[in-house]
C-alpha cells in the first residue's frame, strides 16, 4: 500500500490534489512570483501536466481525424441511406466537440490571463464547469446507450422507425440521468463535477457508486449472455464483443474507486478511468461502430460497381 500512496501523490496526479483530503499542499514549494504560481497550479494542483496533456492531445486528434475523414465520411453515409448511421455520426462529431471543449476549458481561462489555472479549480467558476462537465457527460452516455440500444435490435435496423426507437430509449435513459444530476447540483447543491472536502462529498460519491453499479451491471449481463443459451440473440460481431469487455473492465474499476473514495488509491484509480474514458472512449466508439459500417459500406459499392462493369461487357473477353 505504501507504493500505490506514492504513486498517488506523484508530481503527475490525474485528480485535483489541492482537493484530496490526504494530501498536504504546504509540504510542495510553490514558487513566488504571480506566473510562477499559476504555472505550479497547472502542473501541479489541479490534475497536473500529465493528466491535461494526455485529455487535450486525445481529442483534439481524434477532432482532427474526424475533420479528415468528413467529406468521405458524408460521400459514404449519403450513399448507404441509413438514417441511424447518419444521426450517431452526427451526435459524434457534436459530443467530440464538447469533449474537447470539455479538456481545453480546463486551462483555457488561465491562458487567457496568461495563467494556465483550470477552469475546475479556479474560484466562482464551479456553476459553469459542472454545466459543462454534465452536458459532456451526458452526451457520452447518450452514445453508449445508443450503442447498445441500436445493436440489440440487428445490424441491419436503418430506417426511421429504429432510428426513433433507439433515440427515443437513449433519450429517455439520458434525460432521467439529466434530471437526476440537475437536483443534485443545483436542488442539493452538490458539486457533483468538482472534488470537495465537505459533507457533501459522501452524498456525491454514493451516487457515483450507484451509477458506476447499473453500468458495470448492464455490461456484464451482456458478457453473461455471450456465454449462455442467448448469444444467439447478441449481434454476431467480434467488435461488438470486444467494446463490451472493455467497458465492463472500465466500469468495473471506477466502481471500485468509488467505494474507496477515502482512500488516496481510490482517487488515483478513479481518475485514471475519468482519463480513459474522456481521452479513448469517443474512438473506441468509432472503431467498434462507425469504421466497420463505412468498411461495409466501401465493400457494397466495389460489388454495385462490379456488377455495373460485368454487365457492361468489360470481363467478357475472359470468359473467351
Amino acid at each position: 500500500m505504501r507504493v500505490l500512496e506514492q504513486i498517488a501523490q506523484s508530481p503527475f496526479p490525474l485528480i485535483p490534489l489541492s482537493q484530496n483530503p490526504n494530501f498536504n499542499s504546504t509540504s510542495i514549494l510553490k514558487g513566488g512570483s504571480f506566473f510562477g504560481s499559476g504555472l505550479y497550479k497547472w502542473l501541479v494542483e489541479c490534475h497536473g501536466f500529465l493528466h491535461n496533456v494526455v485529455l487535450i492531445v486525445s481529442s483534439l486528434c481524434f477532432v482532427l481525424y474526424l475533420s479528415f475523414q468528413a467529406k468521405k465520411s458524408f460521400s459514404k453515409l449519403s450513399n448507404g441511406r441509413s438514417h441511424i448511421m447518419i444521426a450517431y455520426y452526427g451526435c459524434l462529431w457534436l459530443v467530440s466537440l464538447l469533449n474537447l471543449a470539455w479538456c481545453c476549458l480546463q486551462m483555457i481561462r488561465g491562458c487567457l490571463m496568461r495563467l494556465p489555472v483550470a477552469w475546475e479549480c479556479t474560484p466562482g467558476k464551479e456553476v459553469a464547469w459542472n454545466i459543462l462537465s454534465l452536458f459532456t457527460k451526458s452526451g457520452m452516455l447518450f452514445l453508449e446507450v445508443s450503442l447498445l440500444a441500436f445493436l440489440f435490435q440487428g445490424n441491419y435496423a436503418s430506417g426511421p422507425e429504429a432510428l426513433a426507437r433507439t433515440f427515443g430509449i437513449s433519450g429517455l435513459v439520458v434525460g432521467l440521468d439529466i434530471i437526476l444530476k440537475a437536483v443534485y447540483l443545483f436542488g442539493f447543491g452538490i458539486p457533483l463535477f468538482i472534488d470537495s472536502n465537505g459533507q457533501s462529498r459522501h452524498v456525491k460519491w454514493g451516487l457515483w457508486v450507484v451509477h458506476r453499479l447499473v453500468l458495470t451491471a448492464v455490461y456484464g449481463i451482456i458478457l453473461f449472455m455471450y456465454h449462455s443459451k442467448w448469444r444467439e440473440r447478441l449481434p454476431a460481431r467480434p467488435a461488438f464483443y470486444k467494446y463490451i469487455s472493455i467497458m465492463f473492465i472500465l466500469n468495473a474499476l471506477a466502481l471500485f474507486a468509488c467505494v474507496l473514495n477515502g482512500a488516496s488509491f481510490g482517487y488515483w484509480l478513479y481518475g485514471v478511468t475519468n482519463v480513459c474514458y474522456h481521452a479513448f472512449y469517443l474512438p473506441l466508439i468509432y472503431v467498434t461502430f462507425l469504421a466497420d459500417f463505412f468498411q461495409e459500406e466501401d465493400l457494397r459499392l466495389e460489388n454495385v460497381y462490379y456488377s455495373e462493369m460485368k454487365d457492361a461487357g468489360f470481363f467478357d473477353a475472359d470468359w473467351e
